[in-house]
């Protein structure tokens, strides 16, 4: 697999406090990648570290294959959480400044700004003051600005903040689009929905170490305790004892007109010899294993390390 940027073992000590304690993370090329963390984890030290505001004490970071140089910033993007725009300035003029501290040219900066506003339906804005906007609209104007110059690599801190539903669901579409052309993105965010809905892998840091890594997939089968969900018709009384030695049943409900019973393996937790055995008691209408959510992977993983 081929890694647009890889952290080792980085340390970055303040006083009394050791923010980062030998963490390394692998970025997969042209995916999106989740730094998840509680406040206080580490995420933005890492982000100050790869972005170059910050150095680490020991540890490097390495980019596209190469170890880091001062260069490679301009082929990274960053939407920091907090707001970093000009209040007095009006918007288009500040968008055409940044854009040009990132090396593009007025009338290239002016043509692609004009797309992305329009996009972003933020155009009627233009010549307006930074101070007139709203929380959401004055975080379109940095996205924009941020994916501006296509670099490589994009860092997105809590992108969704301050948006409703809809502008949500606009960036969200904008940010797949922008990993099918192929850009690497990482996305640091408290909001486990949108990790499962975008993410391909994360790496989780809790107390300024790494807890998890790993893509989705991998990171749901560690925590996976092979539970099985049951709806079914018939006399909830039979299920139990017709249940093969290896399986328990540890809740029950009815909903929907429905007998739900949710089954726990003790073993390797065979699904077929379960469906089997159960369908000689109960008439089974629906069947499916239970993953568990990154919520509550996040809550397991922190109070692990806790």
């Amino acid at each position: 697999m081929s890694y647009i940027l890889r952290a080792q073992d980085i340390v970055k000590q303040y006083v009394g406090h050791r923010a980062l304690d030998g963490v390394s993370i692998a970025v997969p090329r042209g995916s999106i990648f989740g730094l998840l963390g509680p406040n206080g984890a580490g995420k933005t030290t890492l982000i100050r570290i790869i972005t170059r505001i910050t150095a680490p004490d020991s540890g490097a970071i390495y980019f596209d294959e190469n170890k880091m140089q001062a260069g490679d910033v301009y082929s990274i993007g960053y939407l920091p959480e907090e707001r970093g725009l000009y209040k007095k300035m009006k918007v288009g003029e500040q968008a055409l400044y940044l854009a040009q501290l990132k090396g593009l040219s007025v009338s290239e900066a002016r043509k692609r700004l004009r797309c992305w506003f329009t996009k972003l339906d933020i155009m009627p804005w233009w010549n307006k003051k930074v101070e007139e906007l709203s929380k959401g609209m004055a975080q379109k104007v940095q996205f924009a600005v941020t994916v501006l110059h296509e670099p490589k690599l994009l860092i997105f801190d809590e992108p969704f903040s301050g948006f409703d539903p809809i502008n949500t669901e606009i960036l969200k579409s904008e940010i797949l689009a922008l990993r099918e052309k192929g850009s690497t993105i990482i996305f640091s965010t408290h909001n486990m929905a949108s990790v499962e809905e975008l993410c391909d892998s994360i790496a989780l840091i809790d107390k300024g170490r790494c807890v998890l890594h790993g893509t989705l997939a991998e990171v749901r089968s560690s925590y996976s305790d092979l539970r099985y969900e049951l709806r079914y018709v018939g006399d909830s009384e039979k299920l139990a004892p017709a249940l093969p030695s290896d399986f328990t049943v540890s809740e029950r409900r009815e909903e929907a007109g429905l007998q739900v019973a949710i089954v726990k393996a003790a073993g390797e937790g065979d699904a077929n010899r379960l469906i089997q055995s159960v369908a000689s008691a109960v008439k089974i209408e629906y069947f499916a294993r239970l993953t568990p959510s990154m919520h509550d992977i996040f809550i397991a993983a922190v109070k692990k390390g806790a």
